[in-house]
């Protein structure tokens, strides 16, 4: 009789269609608050939307320009994208994936403010970049060198695909002057040990802070680094840099002059441009140990993203792509940082040994992505992940459960009509998602009511629907969740007795009967059609949601 009450209640309305992109699902009780930064590939337009998936605000470039890749809001309420023109691509004498061409900051009603260009044969932006505290920006730009200064650095012939490198630059730009204030340079810090005759002979294991310029994982490619991620440390003033063709991250001095940067000596370390630590692939500097990372992205510093105190100065978050062909994880890792914001050698590599945390989605295989991508501690604990590939973003708790999920909804540079099932993988390339609390200095006084969704015809009511009728349930110490749910549900109740489990449709009708006895109980949905359902256990009958 319990049964057929509910039924009756939640028959008394009419479950609002089912999302297929824009918003999932959300979890009010656990979602960190605040506003998520979008710049979708193959289209100009960034977006700014609130947690139900509305548009609060945009900006779009009136020029025909695409992401290259990354954008921020910074304090001011400024935003700085990094964009390249619909044209400038394999034609271009410098082309690789997330090639780019402009930095360009804009003011917070998308009028130019500076902006600045490089895309020519000897050089071109690309990626990402990392706006500093006293307004300048750092960026990250392919270098050409031709056949004969790759060989004379002592670059096997072998691995010259093309007769060229592409070695990497970081420049930090001052918008107000619109000038270049400081550079490093990777070929400024190489070893190999290919050819006594040439420059830069040693041993690569006796020089971890140098870059074997014969370490090679692109088969010879002239984008031999592709370094896809920049982040600032303004209390070390360090530079950490992502390096998925070395499957390792480098973090390197800023306190240093140009010229500084290019030798040895000199700066905070005393150690000039080299790299004062590396980590996530021991073999790149042909030492012995566990490989942790495979090609991956969004390298940054805790407190560059959740606020954090200056404690967490030496924890890294990134996203690990290519563990495998069916998993991603998000990562944090704490770096063997000292008093002196130098690193220390763990015996023959760099520690750690292991992440602090990984996270991954339980269950959606659109979680996987082997290129692109973010990862993002958030204030609270929870972990924003977007697996780039597939557009597909979500947020995750301390005890793994996901509170908030998201699909970017545009195919090739267009928006989707809500409902659409036609998207697969590429189709909706997202380079990154970053969330900012509701106080965030940039909002001050800012209008961020919403104002339609990115989707065409969206389903208007359906957060409201998810957060009045959608929150994990609790009775009697029995839980469910993730409520919506897309292919798994958990069960938590308070003793581990044999009991039934039974799953109703909407109409009463019982569709699944099974027998369970752990307190935790993983149940894999992906076989059930969307609906609105009902699970009963020990005399309990609690509704959930399958999208």
């Amino acid at each position: 009789m319990k049964l057929v009450v509910l039924i009756f209640i939640y028959c008394t309305f009419c479950l609002q269609a089912q999302n297929t992109v824009g918003l999932l699902s959300h979890s009010q009780t656990s979602i960190y608050d605040g506003y998520n930064l979008l710049f979708p590939h193959n289209q100009s337009t960034v977006y700014l939307i609130n947690n139900c998936g509305e548009v609060v605000h945009s900006w779009t470039d009136m020029e025909p320009t695409v992401p290259g890749n990354s954008a921020y809001i910074i304090e001011t309420g400024q935003l700085i994208r990094c964009k390249r023109l619909q044209t400038s691509a394999v034609n271009d004498p410098i082309w690789a994936g997330g090639g780019g061409e402009t930095v360009e900051i804009v003011d917070w009603d998308g009028v130019s403010e500076a902006s600045f260009t490089l895309n020519d044969s000897l050089m071109r932006l690309h990626h990402d970049i990392a706006p500093m505290p006293n307004g300048n920006v750092l960026m990250i730009a392919w270098e050409l060198k031709s056949l004969e200064q790759s060989v004379e650095a002592g670059r096997n012939p072998a691995l010259l695909d093309q007769d060229k490198l592409w070695p990497e630059v970081i420049l930090e730009w001052d918008p107000t002057e619109n000038v270049i204030v400081w550079t490093w340079k990777a070929w400024d810090h190489l070893i190999q040990e290919f050819d006594p005759s040439r420059g830069n002979y040693g041993v690569v294991s006796d020089h971890p802070e140098l870059i074997n310029i014969n370490y090679d994982e692109h088969d010879g490619h002239p984008d031999w680094l592709h370094i896809n991620a920049i982040d600032y440390n303004p209390t070390l003033d360090q530079i950490v840099v992502s390096v998925p063709y070395f499957n390792e991250f480098w973090i390197i001095d800023h306190s240093t002059t140009t010229e500084e940067a290019a030798g040895h000596d000199g700066g905070t370390s005393g150690r000039g441009g080299d790299l004062l630590y590396r980590w996530g692939n021991p073999k790149a500097y042909d030492r012995e140990g566990e490989q942790q990372l495979f090609f991956q992205h969004d390298v940054h510093w805790v407190s560059s993203s959740s606020g954090s105190e200056s404690s967490d100065n030496g924890r890294i978050v990134l996203f690990n792509n290519r563990i495998s062909e069916t998993l991603s994880t998000a990562c944090v890792l704490s770096t063997p940082l000292s008093a002196d914001g130098n690193y220390a050698l763990d015996g023959n590599t760099y520690g750690p040994i292991d992440f602090d945390r990984v996270v991954s989605h339980p269950a959606d295989p659109r979680s996987v992505s082997n290129s692109l991508s973010s990862a993002q501690l958030l204030p609270n604990g929870n972990m924003l992940v977007c697996a780039g590939r597939w557009g597909f973003s979500y947020e995750i708790t301390q005890e793994d459960k996901i509170t908030w999920e998201y699909i970017t909804p545009i195919k090739a540079g267009s928006p989707l009509d809500q409902g659409d099932t036609t998207l697969s993988i590429n189709n909706n390339l997202t380079f990154r998602i970053e969330r900012y609390g509701k106080d965030f200095e940039g909002f001050a006084n800012r209008d961020l009511s919403p104002k339609g969704f990115v989707e065409n015809a969206p389903n208007e009511e359906f957060c409201d629907f998810l957060i009045t009728n959608t929150v994990d349930t609790k009775v009697n110490d029995f839980m469910i969740y993730p409520n919506p749910t897309t292919s798994s549900l958990t069960i938590e109740r308070s003793i581990p007795d044999d009991a039934t489990l039974d799953i109703y449709d909407y109409s009463g009708a019982l569709i699944r009967r099974q027998y369970i006895s752990n307190y935790l109980v993983d149940l894999d949905l992906r076989w059930l059609a969307e609906g609105i359902y009902f699970i009963r256990v020990d005399d309990i009958t609690s509704r959930f949601i399958k999208l």
